[in-house]
């Protein structure tokens, strides 16, 4: 097998079906985690969001946002909110999996679709909601030269930060929180590989611990 097809085998064994259909009516959004294969590497895309946004202002994201009543299911959510934002037209998106859903502090349910996009895609950025976007190498997320920790705890242990500078523009972007943790969640699954730093989930089984995580956050909500 290619690394593409090596990519979705080992993604596909973490693709969740009906485990969490026992979870009650929560508000829901949806993320895209784009993955591409360029110089024979797995990247990932990175949205940098505008600073005009009331919310999160300049920070750096996966494509995503909150489910719409047109929406048939979190995967329709994740493809229109990548189209809207960066321009990614759905026929050119190859989706692999859904992966377990996260719920954030304020109680929204976040659901991640991991997918592969072609290497030739161009975004185009809608500029009220999208500053830049980027891609980086996925091993990056599992490597501590450009690796941090907030001595904040979440629910996943550590709050994780890295600082990426763009080799093509020199920019430098912090990636942390909930899309630092999405980030090394996939570098783990999809690259068959411990990071070099402690991640806060058990590798052997992480869908029963995050199950696990899932049922302490509703029991308080």
């Amino acid at each position: 097998m290619d690394l593409k097809e090596q990519t979705i085998a080992s993604l596909k064994k973490y693709e969740i079906r009906d485990e969490f259909s026992y979870l009650p009516a929560l508000p829901k959004a949806s993320v895209l985690i784009p993955l591409l294969v360029k110089d024979g590497q797995l990247q990932v895309l990175l949205n940098v969001r505008s600073i005009n946004l009331k919310v999160h202002a300049g920070e750096v994201c996966f494509p995503g946002g909150k489910s719409e009543s047109s929406d048939r299911n979190e995967i329709d959510t994740a493809l229109r909110e990548a189209e809207e934002e960066i321009g990614l037209p759905p026929n050119r998106v190859e989706v692999v999996c859904k992966l377990f859903p996260i719920i954030n502090k304020n109680g929204l349910l976040i659901t991640p679709v991991v997918a592969f996009i072609e290497e030739s895609f161009k975004a185009s950025p809608n500029p009220h909601e999208v500053s830049e976007v980027f891609t980086l190498p996925l091993e990056f997320f599992t490597k501590e030269a450009d690796h941090s920790c907030y001595p904040v705890s979440n629910a996943f242990g550590p709050t994780h930060s890295f600082l990426y500078t763009d080799p093509s523009t020199g920019s430098i972007h912090q990636i942390w929180g909930l899309t630092a943790t999405l980030a090394i969640i996939v570098a783990v699954f999809a690259l068959r590989k411990k990071p070099e730093f402690e991640i806060g989930f058990n590798l052997k089984d992480p869908v029963s611990q995050f199950k696990d995580v899932l049922n302490r956050i509703l029991s308080k909500l």
